[in-house]
């Protein structure tokens, strides 16, 4: 699971719900009229439903579940393979590494790989991974518009849902005792379509394209590390090019983890000396 998502969203509610307290208020209010839930969540997905293509829609179920699970990417993981694979392809020739391709998990990197044992050539290599990584974003790009127009259809249907609340208590101004109710209800739309919007929606939205990026940029590491082995390039440049992906504390703890591999291997005694 993603953390960072599921601790932001009970942050949120948390906080809203706390704020709600201390206005004299109550959680279970926001439920009081199941009306305006309906309509908000109908209305905005209803709306969305009709802009996206059925095959995004379909979908759905399986992009919520990528807001909420982490990717499982590798990255030290990867570099070191590549790195291997490098030093291997230079000492043994790029026919070597087949049978290190059949065990490869990544799809993407399988098929990376494998071009190059059969002998494509760098460009088309290049021409292919990075169509596959394009057409890779562009499916991502749906589902993070669909997400994204929920979220800007959301606030008006809450409007919309007022304004018929507001209806209601026109139909109702000769029973004051009933006004009061009556208006809570009407704007209660409008908090949900606010809510619904800026705590669902636009959120699962930036989550999404925030999770495309870095695989995005991963495929690209990935590329740059297969062009690199096919060029018969040095281990070591092979590793300096895939490390500068990397984020700053990604590259700290790398160095951090080799630091106390060299230290292991120094003698006790030898250490003290030094």
């Amino acid at each position: 699971m993603d953390i960072a998502t599921i601790s932001g969203l009970v942050l949120a509610i948390t906080v809203i719900v706390v704020a709600l307290i201390m206005d004299g208020g109550s959680p279970a209010e926001l439920f009081a009229h199941p009306s305006a839930i309906i309509l908000i969540f109908g209305g905005s997905l209803g709306a969305t439903v009709i802009t996206s293509p059925l095959k995004v829609v379909l979908t759905l179920p399986k992009v919520i579940m990528q807001a909420f699970t982490s990717a499982g990417f590798d990255a030290k993981g990867t570099i070191e393979l590549l790195t291997k694979l490098a030093d291997k392809a230079r000492r043994e020739g790029l026919l070597a590494l087949e049978e290190d391709s059949r065990k490869i998990t990544d799809k993407f990197l399988k098929k990376g790989v494998m071009m190059v044992v059969d002998g494509v050539e760098p460009e088309q290599v290049s021409a292919i991974l990075e169509t596959t990584v394009d057409q890779m974003r562009t499916r991502h790009k749906s589902g993070i518009g669909f997400f994204t127009a929920a979220g800007a259809f959301a606030p008006t249907f809450g409007i919309i849902g007022t304004v018929m609340g507001l209806i209601s208590v026109l139909k109702q101004l000769d029973n004051p005792s009933a006004l009061g109710e009556a208006i809570a209800a009407a704007f209660l739309a409008t908090l949900w379509g606010l809510l619904s919007a800026n705590l669902i929606y636009l959120p699962i939205a930036g989550k999404l394209k925030a999770k495309s990026e870095e695989e995005a940029r991963n495929r690209y590491m990935q590329l740059e590390g297969i062009l690199s082995i096919q060029a018969g390039e040095n281990p070591r440049i092979v590793r300096d090019k895939l490390t500068a992906y990397m984020t700053p504390s990604e590259v700290k703890g790398e160095d951090d983890a080799e630091k106390a591999k060299g230290d292991q291997k120094v003698p006790a005694g030898n250490k003290a000396q030094a």
